[in-house]
């Protein structure tokens, strides 16, 4: 079963009061289905997120929640159905194509290194050159220029891009995860479980991390367990139970109990769904 969120989306975010659900999603999934064999663990799942928002994806172990998300972000091919980004149909047979859509995804162990310091980390693999050819070596000024002007400008923290990431604590190196993939310039990053056994001090740095981005115009997609987070901070929020989308609930609309209750049995016992 999948369900369409047809109503208007509450926008908590400034850059997304003028997109609305009458626009061109940024990103739409058109009942999509994902098969391993004979198991279904993603089965038609249909559902728009706008630009600039904060879609949090929730549900219990085993809810296809990663699925999805490794479908949108070119992990895996869906079996059956059509993913769109600002109306076009895409096609993803990896993450590099993905990326190369505008999509970044931060998964949930971060791999960092931990001996090498924050600018290293974000553009590792992608360092600015100089030169030409085989005789083109890494411009270090300008990637430690730019990994300043990432985590300064468009993640507000003010820190010493030469710290080592093993002296950084749980909420500022998930920020350099980030800052790895803001590195590649996207319009939608997905987060994988962005405030997993992070202190309190830890998630509230990183909730206002995704704040930040998505008043900076970025669709955040949010894949977590964490309720009561995605309750304070997601616009929307979509809830899976084996492998069916079967709710799409706005924060004001709901509660704890509600979304727990969704998520365990994919139904209400108040009554029926909302439509």
């Amino acid at each position: 079963m999948s369900v369409e969120d047809e109503g208007t989306t509450e926008q908590h975010h400034a850059e997304s009061t003028d997109t609305g659900t009458a626009g061109t999603p940024k990103l739409r999934a058109e009942n999509l289905t994902k098969q391993f064999g004979r198991i279904v663990a993603v089965e038609d799942v249909s559902l728009d997120i706008q630009s600039s928002e904060v879609f949090a994806l929730v549900g219990d172990n085993g809810a296809g929640k990663s699925t999805l998300m490794n479908m949108l972000s070119g992990v895996h091919a869906p079996t059956k159905g059509q993913i769109y980004k600002d109306g076009e149909p895409v096609n993803f047979s990896n993450p590099s194509e993905a990326r190369n859509k505008g999509i970044e995804t931060v998964y949930q162990d971060l791999a960092l290194m931990d001996d090498l310091d924050i600018a290293t980390n974000i553009f590792m693999g992608q360092f600015p050159r100089n030169g030409f050819g085989p005789f083109r070596i890494i411009d270090w000024d300008e990637t430690y220029e730019r990994a300043e002007q990432i985590m300064m400008d468009q993640l507000g923290r003010d820190v010493d891009i030469k710290t080592e990431v093993e002296f950084l604590s749980g909420g500022q190196r998930q920020l350099v995860a980030i800052g790895r993939a803001l590195a590649f310039d996207p319009d939608v990053i997905v987060l994988d479980e962005p405030t997993s056994a992070l202190s309190v001090d830890a998630t509230r740095l990183v909730q206002d991390t995704i704040d930040k981005l998505a008043n900076q115009g970025i669709t955040i997609i949010i894949v977590s367990h964490n309720i009561e987070s995605v309750l304070n901070h997601a616009d929307r929020i979509g809830v899976l139970f084996r492998g069916s989308l079967v709710d799409i609930k706005q924060p004001d609309e709901t509660n704890l109990e509600e979304l727990n209750e969704l998520m365990t049995t994919g139904t209400l016992s108040s009554g029926r769904l909302d439509d």
